[in-house]
């Protein structure tokens, strides 16, 4: 509770406490949105009478939708606030999900994921700058890491959840209460989602609105592609995240498809792997107040890549799928040390307008996570336990470059302040 005590903004502890709820319900909707229905997406191809290979190109449909339009609500954002944004983020998402049940064919499926997958864009760029703008460093990094454990109930126990339902209701009837509690959620933003723009904080600091104009919005953007560290956390945060996503978008196909396991079987094997990325995030809460977040990034990086190696090299002895899962565990450690940390590092590497900054971020990050995770696609990583480990590994594998180089530079002092 001590955190949202230490609240930036002139509100009280109540409407904070539940601010960051409601941000991280938003977010674990946006989730719920892709992993509760992925068990069902064999049943939505075989009802639409469409080819197997769809499976993961509606996921990465949804990807693709997180990165359409953040490079405009990012400074729409900055110049109207971060509350009206996000609360037609929340009214588009449940839309989408309200009229999916509707359709009756695979391609008019995917452009309502893509759609769905533009409320991605605004947890973002909106509602992830906000959560930094509203606290400080340490707490904020904090609270994104106790969040992140909130929304990652749904990778968690999406696909389990999802796999029990699909045993009473259609994949319709899914997506139709995905919709309903969109609609809470938004009743809930409505009433107790602060703006940080334009507010005088409680230290007399302001955030005053950015212009709205094409020639500033391009000088932003431009000065954000010239920052060699901001673009190198950028692409390390997407490079990073492959073996995660793709995981999410071909463990239908290598499980239920491949080995022939059940939906419930391929819901439980998720377990190990969301589990580990929770204890990572809970470690990082820990961690945090003691070490430097550069330092931290480093530490994280062990379990990273000593998890990848694990997974490749027991993968291609024994074909086994404990073997890859646990080396995903062991990587999913780290990336919950590792994520919110770069992402903070990321966001404040420039002191233009954070929803810009974010928007930037997300478009590069997201764009490399989505056309990485077609890549793993398009090579077969869908084929076999082995293909998907060799494919995976060497995705992450390229984040190498971009860490050394955002590591190698001295650690920032100044510019991560709010």
């Amino acid at each position: 509770m001590s955190s949202f005590t230490r609240s930036l903004l002139p509100i009280s502890p109540r409407q904070a406490l539940f601010f960051c709820l409601l941000l991280a319900t938003f977010e674990l909707l946006t989730y719920v949105g892709s992993d509760i229905v992925m068990p069902a997406m064999l049943y939505v191809v075989a009802d639409l009478n469409a080819p197997v290979s769809h499976v993961p190109i509606a996921l990465n449909a949804y990807l693709l939708g997180g990165v359409a339009f953040q490079w405009l609500i990012g400074p729409l954002s900055d110049r109207f606030g971060r509350r009206p944004l996000l609360l037609i983020g929340a009214i588009l998402f449940a839309v989408a999900c309200l009229i999916t049940p509707l359709v009756g064919g695979i391609y008019i499926f995917n452009v309502l994921r893509f759609i769905q997958g533009i409320a991605l864009g605004f947890v973002v760029v909106v509602s992830y700058p906000a959560l930094q703008e509203s606290f400080q460093e340490t707490d904020a990094v904090r609270l994104m890491a106790l969040l992140a454990n909130i929304a990652l109930l749904s990778p968690l126990l999406g696909p389990l959840l999802g796999s029990m339902l699909l045993e009473v209701f259609s994949w319709r009837t899914l997506f139709f209460g995905v919709g309903l509690c969109g609609i809470l959620v938004l009743i809930g933003l409505w009433f107790f989602m602060p703006e940080t723009i334009g507010v005088t904080r409680k230290d007399g600091s302001r955030l005053e609105p950015a212009p709205l104009n094409l020639a500033s919005i391009l000088a932003s953007y431009r000065e954000l592609l010239g920052n060699a560290r901001f673009m190198q956390g950028s692409f390390a945060l997407g490079l990073i995240s492959i073996p995660l996503i793709g995981w999410i978008g071909l463990a239908p196909l290598l499980l239920m498809n491949n080995l022939g396991l059940s939906s419930i079987a391929y819901g439980l094997w998720q377990l190990p792997i969301f589990g580990g990325l929770i204890a990572g995030n809970l470690a990082l809460n820990y961690l945090v107040a003691r070490f430097e977040l550069d330092a931290l990034i480093r530490l994280s990086l062990w379990p990273i890549f000593g998890g990848l190696l694990f997974m490749l090299a027991t993968t291609l002895v024994t074909e086994h799928l404990s073997a890859l899962v646990l080396g995903l565990t062991i990587y999913a450690f780290g990336m919950g040390i590792c994520n919110a940390t770069l992402y903070r590092q990321t966001l404040f590497a420039s002191e233009s307008g954070k929803g810009t900054v974010a928007a930037m971020l997300g478009m590069i990050s997201v764009a490399t996570i989505g056309l990485g995770s077609s890549a793993l696609a398009v090579l077969g990583a869908g084929t076999s336990l082995t293909a998907f480990a060799i494919a995976a590994s060497i995705g992450a594998g390229l984040a190498l470059w971009p860490l050394w180089c955002l590591l190698k530079r001295p650690p920032m002092t100044a510019a991560v302040t709010v």
